[in-house]
């Protein structure tokens, strides 16, 4: 919030200061003194700027040549020079604009007072906060010329949208427009990721998917990455899933209650849209892999005692579980992304999982091409990896192809009215269990008048059944980051629960 006037008003005056008239003669919020003040602050003790807790920057300035200033104590200070009116003098003797106001004498006047290392802290909140409300001006006015223009198509539920999107970046205190990111910031982001993996004991720098073998691949899931995750009927592709949330979200709650911040938590806080499943069959599979119970006998009531009692724990640890699942029908993807924006203001949620692609709807623009919609789809979704600066995982439908072929592992060309999904996807899983084929070629259970022939027949299927059984490949068929390939997972169909096997060898050794 906006500091009191009464404050500061020892500081600055409280006549006019706190608006300036804009190009269209109204007032926008803004304080001028406030900012002289905290400039002549930052000049006399460099330090102020390391102290901050608010993250001001440039831009928050409203007067140009303050934020050219405030600019240039930055990139002084991270030279480790120190910054004064003396060192800063070559860099404006020729600002026309500081020319107005007295020219390099103006930077001399800033540091006169000194009062405002008295409240450097609330100097800053309040310098921050003008600019949030400037901001809001700014969506308001969009809002409403948006509103009242009807020259163009008319889209409410767009401009609703728009409205919201810029709204959630006032509220993660952006301004309009992303700014471009220098290169000292985008490798200090790096060694971050870096330090991250090393903390993991050199596994991975992402969120957690929970299967250690997955993350050992993948280095986990990463911020503002797009992963689908595609199979056919039957592979698990909704049970792998909702295995990785319930991972993610499970850890996170894990780490919280011993003191770990959740910005250190390789967990995440998950937002699952089942356009699918309802949110009770949902919950009933993630309780029948906790408490170890066959989803079947939790549909059907038929659980003994010790099974309930397990069952009744299950849900009371669970409590508290950062998992959040909308299970709205028909969404489009600028309402998915309305709402996964929301969660994430409320929740933080740091892991979007979206269960499936096929199943959102696009804006209605693509004049019934259903390739373009589902290019629009994929580009959504990517783009909301990127403003939250989450991971999505976007399941996917495969073609039919798949069945077609002797050899049914999936290929990148399977992916159903593919559009530009591969090319958006920073990866591409594909789930395949050969048991689920394996179990369909099944001959007849040999009797005592069986020929031998028959009995050979079922001898080798059932030896290479056992060699199937509960197993599943996840098959990385793209990865900006990092090789493809494939990783083993173990698949306990009675729980529907992935996991990761221990491996003696290479994963060549698993089939």
């Amino acid at each position: 919030m906006v500091p009191r006037m009464a404050d500061t008003d020892l500081l600055f005056p409280a006549d006019d200061s706190t608006s300036t008239p804009d190009k269209q003669g109204q007032t926008l919020p803004s304080n001028i003194e406030a900012e002289a003040a905290f400039l002549g602050a930052v000049l006399i003790d460099n330090q102020v700027v390391q102290e901050l807790n608010t993250p001001l920057q440039p831009h928050h300035f409203y007067e140009p040549v303050h934020q050219r200033i405030y600019e240039r104590i930055h990139k002084l200070l991270d030279r480790n020079s120190i910054a004064t009116p003396v060192t800063l003098k070559p860099y404006f003797e020729s600002d026309e604009a500081l020319k107005q106001l007295g020219g390099v004498t103006y930077l001399a006047k800033l540091t006169q007072d000194g009062q405002g290392l008295l409240a450097t802290g609330k100097l800053a909140e309040q310098i921050y906060d003008l600019a949030l409300l400037r901001e809001l001006v700014h969506v308001g006015r969009n809002l409403v010329e948006g509103a009242l223009d009807t020259s163009d198509e008319v889209a409410p539920m767009d401009r609703i949208s728009q409205a919201e999107a810029d709204l959630y970046k006032v509220a993660e205190g952006a301004t309009s427009g992303n700014e471009a990111q220098d290169f000292r910031t985008a490798a200090l982001g790096a060694l971050k990721m870096v330090e991250a993996a090393i903390n993991s004991g050199g596994r991975f720098s992402g969120k957690t998917t929970g299967l250690d073998t997955v993350n050992d691949k993948t280095s986990g899931l990463h911020n503002s990455d797009l992963i689908i995750l595609a199979g056919r009927p039957g592979m698990g592709k909704t049970s792998l899933a909702t295995n990785i949330a319930f991972n993610a979200a499970r850890r996170l709650m894990d780490d919280e209650k011993i003191g770990i911040d959740r910005s250190e938590s390789p967990g995440a806080g998950t937002a699952f849209f089942s356009l699918e499943m309802s949110a009770d069959q949902l919950a009933t599979r993630i309780l029948a892999e906790t408490a170890e119970i066959s989803s079947e006998k939790l549909r059907s009531g038929k659980l003994s005692r010790e099974e309930f009692q397990r069952l009744s724990f299950a849900s009371q640890e669970l409590n508290e579980l950062p998992l959040y699942i909308d299970d709205t029908p028909g969404l489009t993807i600028g309402a998915l992304r309305t709402r996964a924006r929301r969660l994430k203001r409320r929740h933080d949620i740091g892991l979007v999982i979206v269960d499936y692609l096929q199943l959102l709807q696009g804006s209605g623009r693509a004049n019934d091409n259903r390739v373009n919609e589902i290019s629009e789809i994929s580009r959504g979704l990517k783009t909301l990896a990127k403003e939250l600066n989450v991971p999505v995982i976007a399941l996917s439908q495969l073609s039919r192809a798949v069945e077609q072929r002797e050899d049914k592992r999936p290929q990148l060309s399977d992916l159903r009215e593919s559009g530009s999904i591969e090319q958006d996807a920073d990866m591409v899983w594909f789930i395949f269990r050969g048991e689920y084929y394996h179990n369909a070629l099944k001959p007849d259970t040999p009797d005592e008048t069986s020929s031998e022939d028959v009995r050979q027949k079922y001898a080798d299927w059932e030896a290479r059944h056992l060699e199937l059984v509960n197993r599943a490949t996840l098959i990385v068929a793209k990865q900006r980051h990092g090789s493809t390939g494939n990783v083993p997972l173990l698949f306990q169909s009675e729980f529907t629960k992935f996991t990761s096997p221990e491996l003696r060898g290479g994963y060549d050794d698993y089939e």
